[in-house]
């Protein structure tokens, strides 16, 4: 059985990114099927895994962020359009826990597989 968790740091500001929109697609061929989506917590999280247990599944997976929404309800100026506004990280997954943390500003982002 596998897991898939996030984190979302906020590089500008040097906090979690709290309330951040996010959402998660299977992706199979040309088609995607939305599997989970709301908002980080005040830790950045997501309140449980984003998949696990009989729901977690090999496979290719897409996680969006909504960026820019969530700098601008920070008080950020962007400019229009922003120069990033939704982040999407597709990967796939074997087996095993799979950590999936975005460290993020208004004009750059990281990822890698966390622990």
């Amino acid at each position: 059985m596998g897991r898939l968790s996030t984190h979302v740091l906020d590089t500008a500001h040097g906090r979690p990114a709290a309330g951040m929109g996010y959402a998660l697609h299977r992706v199979e061929g040309q088609a995607r099927h939305k599997l989970a989506q709301g908002v980080t917590n005040a830790d950045g999280r997501t309140d449980a895994p984003l998949l696990a247990g009989a729901d977690f599944a090999p496979g290719r997976y897409e996680l969006s962020f909504e960026v820019a929404a969530y700098f601008r309800a920070q008080g950020v100026s962007l400019p229009e359009p922003a120069f990033l506004d939704v982040v999407t990280l597709t990967f796939g997954m074997a087996e095993g826990h799979y950590h999936v943390p975005l460290l993020v500003s208004p004009y750059g982002y990281s990822t890698y597989r966390g622990s």
